[in-house]
This record gives structure tokens, sequence and C-alpha cells, in this order.
């Protein structure tokens, strides 16, 4: 591979004469300029971005760190993040942790390790082991989480939306429509994302008057294949549900299928809702409801509060709440848009 040796052989110059064309710093006459990068684009030059981050400490690269790769949520974050960051000539690197402490333990290590200037992480259950890891960085990082430790001296920032309240509204859709049997699919209870979730159920219920059964209840992963094998389970019950609110869309798509196999139509005999909105649950039939957490903006926003922390910004930054949006399609009427 070419050096700027080898530039500074072929043309008979110095080394440094070379470094200073390359890089636009410092005197260099326009002519000697004009024949070195001629001669780079001969030999195929690319500059060693290992040596230059050695002797600059910056690598020019943000770390994304995502709990499942495949969930196209993501997709719309990512648009928001590079909206961002390409402004300033920053790469972004996609992690998938898969929803493993090990693997997000790792992805902060990548992080301490120099590899990028800063990280934007999404984990469904941020707990005191990658919290304390985070803390431990010098390095920025934004979650998408909200999270806040006891001591109060977290260096890391958040933007979230208010996933309790985005469920909790859905419940209350539903129970306004005379719905009792309310059956939820969320993630695992013990983590942090499934429960607070959970909580919103929970809450909707009873401000609905509603009695909580735990029969009703199933926890998934997330995964469509999570969201068939909870349908499959709540649909073999003595007692069909009127409704199900689904924590995200993947498993109410998953949730749709295991309804095709049973039979069970939607919404005739039952009601489903999914969060996220992806593109998909407007174009599937029938069309889902689901709750707008505006992926796009929390990538855009998590990335502008990231920006500012690597380039030393000194004012304060506030950390972001944004609201949800319940968007109702015809899986979640009782009676067709139409007739309402």
């Amino acid at each position: 591979m070419a050096t700027i040796y080898h530039i500074a052989e072929r043309l008979g110059i110095s080394p440094s004469t070379v470094s200073r064309a390359l890089s636009g710093r410092g005197y260099c006459k326009e002519e000697t300029r004009r024949r070195i990068l001629q001669v780079a684009s001969e030999l195929d030059y690319a500059p060693d971005q290992s040596a230059k981050m050695l002797k600059t400490r910056v690598s020019n690269k943000v770390l994304f760190a995502v709990p499942d790769i495949c969930n196209p949520f993501y997709f719309d974050m990512i648009q928001g993040i590079n909206g961002v960051i390409e402004q300033y000539g920053y790469l972004l690197i996609l992690l998938d942790t898969k929803n493993r402490l090990e693997e997000e333990q790792r992805a902060i290590q990548t992080l301490r390790e120099k590899y990028a200037d800063g990280m934007i992480m999404v984990s469904f259950h941020f707990c005191e082991e990658n919290i304390a890891a985070i803390n431990r960085l010098d390095a920025p990082v934004v979650l998408t989480n909200k999270y806040e430790s006891a001591s109060g001296n977290d260096r890391f920032r958040y933007v979230y939306v208010d996933t309790y309240q985005g469920i909790k509204d859905t419940v209350g859709h539903f129970a306004s429509q005379g719905l009792r049997r309310i059956a939820y699919v969320g993630g695992r209870l013990r983590e942090q994302t499934g429960q607070e979730r959970y909580q919103g159920y929970r809450d909707g219920m009873e401000e609905a008057g509603l009695s909580l059964e735990d029969d009703w209840v199933r926890e998934g992963d997330y995964t469509e294949q999570g969201g068939y094998s909870a349908g499959l389970s709540l649909l073999s019950g003595s007692r069909l549900p009127e409704a199900v609110v689904c924590a995200n869309d993947l498993m109410a798509y998953g949730f749709l299928s295991a309804c095709e196999e049973k039979g069970v139509r939607v919404p005739d005999d039952l009601l489903i809702s999914g969060m996220d909105n992806l593109s998909l649950s407007s174009r599937i039939h029938p069309k889902l409801t689901s709750v707008s957490l505006q992926a796009e903006e929390i990538g855009r926003m998590a990335a502008q509060m990231l920006v500012q922390r690597m380039h030393g910004e000194t004012q304060p930054i506030d950390n972001v709440k944004l609201l949800p949006e319940l968007i109702v399609r015809e899986s979640s009427l009782k009676q067709p848009i139409g007739r309402l």
C-alpha cells in the first residue's frame, strides 16, 4: 500500500511537504500540491487511519449499539442519527448486542479502547452493571431509555419516548369501546423496558376499572416469533380475549399469524394493537393500530446530544422526553373507521 514516503520519493520532495499537502494544514505551493495529489491518485494512496488515531486520539466514528439488528425500528433511528453526524464527518458503526449483558459490556469496552469517539446505546435493560461501566468511560454516551442512578452522578445523557404512557393510552382506547377482557403481550418483566410497558398496561387497566388476570399476560422477546408463540398460547385458553395490547409491532405481526392459524378473525373476533408504528403496519391487512415512538426523532436528538458532548460544549445538555402518539387503524376498532 502506498504511503506518503512513496509519494515523496516519486517527486523528490520531503515527506512533511506531502503530509501538509494531503492534510490541507500548513503551507504548500499550489503547483506542488497539485502534483502531490496527482501522484497520490496514481499510486492509489489512502491515509492510514490507525496512525491518524494514534496521533490525534480522534477516530471520527460513532457507535450505535442495538439489542436486535433485525428490528426495522432501528432503521429509522439510523436515518435520524446519520442526518446529524454526517454533517460533522462522522461514520456510524452498528453493533448488535443481541439483548445480552455481556455483548453490551463488549460494546462499552470497544468505546473504552477508543475505536470510536462516542456511542448511542439502546438496551431493553439498563441496570447497575452496564450503567456502572458507562459511567467509568471518558467518552460521551447517550442512552435511548431513561435511567437515573441513585447517586445522581451519571456521566451520560438520554433521550426517550414515554412507552409507559403509550401502552396506558392503548388500554384506554380499548376500554373506551366497552371491552373488558384485554390481554397483554410484552417483553420480559425482569427487564427495564418490559417492566415499564407492563406497568402501563396495569395502570391502564386499573384506571379503566378492569380486573387484572395473570392468564391474560404473556412475556415475549420483541420478535415476530415471540409474538406468534404468545398468540398460540393465549388463543388456546378457555376464554378468548376481546383485545390484545402488544408491546411492539413485531410481536403484533406474530400474534396476527397465530390468529390466522387458529381461525380467529381480526378485528371481527379480536382487536389488536402494537407499538413502534413501523411502516409495514399501515400496509398489512388489517392495518395495525400502533403507538408511534418517533424513532427518527429519537435518533436525531440523540446524535445532536452526542455531537455536542464530543465537541466539548460546556453548556448544560438537558435530557429529553418525547411523547408517544396512538395511531388508530382498523385492527383495534369494533366498527370500521367509515362507520364511526
